[in-house]
């Protein structure tokens, strides 16, 4: 009876892992599956939201000025791949050697990761042309929806926010941390909107994507460690009261 007991005890982590990665791919098929829909339907069924994208490129074309061009220029490059990892990188290992922990870095890494994996794949099925304006970067390859450079942002500026939230006290203290680093997001989008990389609904999906991506990452491994906590507490009541029957 003992060995069958430590046998099933054994298998409780391993079950809780399969059952945490099962609901994480569905969240992440879920997601995917609504950003192809979306992209897939902007490329050319919803012709009033295509119509009115455009009218908002050529808008930020005629606002264009030599000062913004600079300014634009620098934002919109933060959020270049290089710079994303690198700065995800650094981030992560100052807040392991400060707080003595893998999970916040790990958390960060993920959700940038996530984020990028989402949007190349969506790229690969999904075929949007990027505005019909003058652009000012090089169009990479890949389709116009969703805005990679946005989404990298976003998850990247989210996590530290959220994660460096989680050390301040008081619910404003925790709003203001958050809200201020994700100016750094918000610049990126107008930015590639301003430059003609992106329509408004490209980067507008961006966002939700690096949002999505960081709040799937959360829920898998914080939900994780939180269901083996109870499962490790639950046993542990367990055995106090078969201890306490046998007595």
């Amino acid at each position: 009876m003992t060995e069958v007991r430590t046998r099933q005890d054994r298998s409780l982590p391993e079950r809780r892992s399969r059952r945490w990665v099962g609901a994480t791919v569905a969240m992440v098929l879920a997601w995917m599956a609504v950003l192809i829909g979306v992209g897939t339907l902007l490329g050319g069924p919803l012709a009033a939201v295509i119509d009115r994208d455009n009218a908002w490129s050529v808008e930020f074309e005629e606002e264009r000025t030599p000062l913004l061009d600079e300014v634009t220029h620098w934002w919109s490059t933060s959020a270049d791949t290089a710079v994303i990892i690198g700065t995800a990188l650094v981030v992560g290992l100052v807040m392991r050697v400060v707080w003595g922990r893998w999970v916040e870095p790990l958390l960060l890494w993920a959700a940038v990761a996530l984020q990028s994996s989402m949007f190349l794949t969506t790229t690969l099925l999904v075929s949007r042309e990027r505005p019909s304006v003058e652009k000012l970067d090089p169009a990479p390859p890949t389709s116009s929806f969703p805005s990679g450079h946005t989404g990298a942002s976003t998850a990247l500026y989210l996590s530290i926010g959220l994660l460096l939230a989680s050390r301040v006290r008081g619910r404003a203290g925790r709003v203001a941390v958050v809200a201020l680093l994700l100016l750094v997001p918000l610049g990126v989008a107008v930015s590639r909107l301003y430059r003609g990389m992106h329509f408004p609904t490209d980067v507008l999906f961006g966002a939700l994507n690096g949002t999505v991506a960081v709040l799937i990452v959360r829920q898998a491994v914080l939900g994780w460690r939180e269901d083996d906590a109870a499962g490790a507490d639950r046993h542990d009541r367990s055995d106090s009261a078969s201890g306490t029957n046998r007595s």
